[in-house]
């Protein structure tokens, strides 16, 4: 398939967004089981609520590119019922007003109680707000992987890797974010973060390393034989049919050749899970908090990369016919 920079920014920007967020509430949460002592004042939490919005806003602007007519963006969240794209149409803005609220009322310093455990932990509006987002989160994960891996003739994106790799990487880049928001701002938090941007870096290196062996696994259910109802061993395409390209020419294939599409590969590995997880381990080993931008910057540049690798790879069917000209 042919990779769209709009798409790319979209899924990779949204994605940290989300990661970040989860990674804001997890300290709430850590706070509520008295797992991590509560942070004093409410700047970091609002502050980085609005650097999450931020990214949230800055994907969902990026998706306006790709369409054709964009005044028309309304009326995506019509087929809800059968369409993971309108249910990521409808998810992704009830997370921005979540996202909103709950920065909103950290920077307030509104934390009416709502209810109580029955151990007697105070549930209160940032609580209750950050659960409800942690919610609409993962609920977003799902809808823009689904999106993809609900397309069983797409094969290399039809199965469970694709969830979770869009799961992983989105909060991966939204922790190693969350570390270098907190060198910053929370002094004290920049380690906690880093151990997890660390471990989810980790699991998302292998399971981005399982589909890729995968889809190397995966053979055509439909050959040139079949599709022509010709048993002769030896088909060979010579021509396309006619002289110039097409939609099926430009939308279907990414147009490169395979040395760049490996060489593409093996950066996407380096920059996205390789160097940002020695990063990470190097501010963990003691050596300080600087490395902790870098390593984002990285990562991201590395995601960029693995997205469109990921459009790249899969092999759309038609393309058996196309293939002389692809």
């Amino acid at each position: 398939m042919r990779p769209d920079f709009s798409v790319l920014l979209l899924t990779t920007l949204i994605g940290a967004g989300q990661g970040l967020f989860l990674a804001l509430t997890t300290v709430d949460l850590y706070a509520l089981l008295d797992l991590l002592p509560r942070q004093d004042g409410h700047w970091f939490h609002a502050h980085g609520a609005l650097l999450a919005l931020g990214l949230l806003a800055a994907g969902l602007g990026a998706s306006f590119f790709h369409l054709g007519r964009p005044e028309r963006a309304w009326r995506s969240a019509a087929q809800w019922r059968t369409s993971w794209l309108s249910r990521e149409v409808i998810v992704l803005p009830a997370l921005m007003s979540v996202v909103a609220l709950y920065g909103l009322v950290h920077l307030l310093h509104w934390t009416p109680v709502l209810a109580r455990l029955p151990s007697g932990t105070a549930i209160d509006a940032p609580v209750a707000l950050a659960i409800l987002g942690t919610v609409l989160a993962f609920a977003l994960y799902v809808c823009t992987a689904m999106i993809y891996a609900s397309l069983p003739f797409l094969r290399e994106w039809a199965g469970p890797y694709t969830v979770i790799n869009y799961i992983l990487q989105g909060g991966a880049s939204g922790f190693t974010l969350a570390a270098a928001f907190a060198s910053f701002a929370a002094p004290g938090l920049p380690r906690f973060f880093a151990s997890w941007a660390l471990i989810l870096t980790l699991l998302a290196l292998a399971s981005r390393v399982a589909s890729l062996v995968r889809n190397r696994r995966l053979r055509p259910k439909s050959t040139l034989q079949t599709a022509l109802g010709i048993r002769h061993p030896q088909i060979a395409q010579k021509s396309q049919g006619f002289m110039g390209g097409s939609f099926n020419t430009r939308e279907f294939f990414h147009g490169k050749g395979a040395a760049w599409v490996a060489n593409v590969r093996r950066t996407f590995i380096a920059l996205a899970f390789v160097l940002p997880a020695l990063l990470l381990a190097v501010c963990l080993a003691g050596a300080g908090t600087a490395v902790l931008p870098l390593a984002f910057a990285v990562q991201y540049v590395g995601l960029l990369a693995e997205r469109w690798y990921f459009f790249a790879e899969a092999s759309h069917p038609q393309n058996l016919y196309y293939q002389s000209i692809a």
